[in-house]
């Protein structure tokens, strides 16, 4: 079963998302997080370039003594909330196993090595598999779903991730922080965005219908999206 998915970003009014960036500076305090917090997900997920800003470990030994099986393995199934990371071909070593108090669920595929199972295991990490060579989101949300009871899954980038999930027809609501600051240089990250080899493969969604909208301090404001995909793309979740 398919939980809710909403992707949960905050931008600069040109849509950008990189606040080290924006001007002026810190004028948006924590309402991203209390936004998150109110929103009550059983689970957030980001993407492997985002989830590499919160790893605090050395790289994992190249090789080890034990081979494992390629099906999930849990090192909490308790938590009130998780920690989901696209880490497709297992490229970072964590060195923590939570981040701010959820634990950590890594995102692989079948080609990950024995050695960085053994180090994900190491530090109490733990970790799904959603394809063999390339990650199914849809199998993913799917895994979450019924190995962890997950229903409700934030979607917090990068845009990479975010779009990628886009694309898939897998977001169901949209919740922007849309903050009173500009980035405006070429390039800069976004809140949904592909490779070029994605540039052309275009979203199923059909409507977008805003739900509300609502004032905050600062001159922030947060708006939420409805959406809707393609009938085709829904049958198949």
């Amino acid at each position: 079963m398919k939980p809710h998915v909403i992707c949960l970003m905050a931008c600069s009014v040109d849509g950008r998302t990189l606040p080290s960036r924006w001007r002026p500076k810190g004028a948006t305090g924590d309402v991203f997080e209390r936004v998150h917090d109110k929103l009550s997900g059983d689970a957030w997920l980001i993407g492997r370039v985002t989830g590499q800003e919160f790893a605090k470990g050395k790289p994992y030994p190249a090789s080890a003594k034990e081979t494992f099986a390629r099906e999930p393995w849990f090192a909490r199934r308790d938590a009130k909330a998780y920690g989901v990371v696209l880490d497709t071909h297992g490229k970072i070593a964590w060195g923590r196993s939570d981040i701010g108090g959820d634990p950590i669920v890594v995102v692989l595929s079948e080609t990950v090595s024995d050695a960085h199972l053994a180090g994900l295991r190491g530090e109490g990490v733990s970790y799904i598999f959603a394809g063999k060579s390339k990650l199914d989101l849809a199998l993913t949300l799917d895994i979450l779903n019924r190995e962890l009871g997950t229903k409700r899954l934030l979607l917090e980038g990068g845009g990479g991730a975010n779009g990628a999930f886009l694309r898939a027809g897998l977001v169901d609501e949209l919740n922007l922080v849309l903050c009173p600051v500009v980035d405006g240089a070429k390039g800069a990250p976004s809140v949904f965005d592909s490779t070029e080899a994605e540039a052309d493969q275009r979203a199923p969604v059909t409507a977008m219908s805003l739900e509300s909208s609502e004032a905050m301090e600062g001159g922030v404001v947060l708006l939420k999206y409805r959406i809707e995909n393609t009938p085709s793309e829904a049958a198949g979740r």
